[in-house]
């Protein structure tokens, strides 16, 4: 697999006019950078509590069916990066207040203190993450964008 490029101008890069030039990476790289998605996915993606994390992964997944309709990798593995990122975080959260798992100093990692709500809202995004990161369309598309480009 080939490593995403942090080095291109994703200011000015619009990678549903370049999708050759994506590349997937690992876990949630390039969530923030790729565009047009990240401005159209990010408005969406909350977790603060179960019933706004259920509305967020909703919308993030009607999105990544949206995106499969057109045929369109690129958003589809970015609306799948939304939903991890809501996983990840929300699950952060819930194991640390505040979200800070470090001390100031990055010296000692906090003690871990459980929040229900959001280890239920990281529930609901991973629920939806996987059911976008197992869809056949997705994995056939993926392989060959990975084929085809890198």
């Amino acid at each position: 697999m080939t490593k995403f490029d942090y080095n291109l101008d994703y200011v000015h890069l619009d990678l549903r006019a370049h999708p050759e030039l994506y590349r997937v990476g690992v876990g949630e790289q390039g969530v923030l950078l790729v565009e047009p998605y990240k401005s159209e996915l990010l408005p969406h993606w909350r977790f603060r509590t179960p019933e706004v994390a259920r509305a967020s992964a909703d919308k993030l997944f009607a999105m990544f069916l949206d995106y499969k309709a057109q045929s369109d990798f690129v958003g589809m593995d970015m609306a799948r990066k939304f939903l991890q990122m809501g996983f990840t975080r929300a699950r952060r959260y819930a194991n640390h207040k505040g979200g800070r798992k470090w001390n100031e100093g990055r010296t000692e990692v906090l003690p871990m203190v459980q929040d229900p709500q959001k280890a239920e809202a990281a529930a609901i995004f991973y629920h939806m993450y996987r059911q976008a990161k197992e869809d056949p369309e997705y994995l056939r598309l993926k392989h060959e964008h990975q084929r085809r480009y890198g």
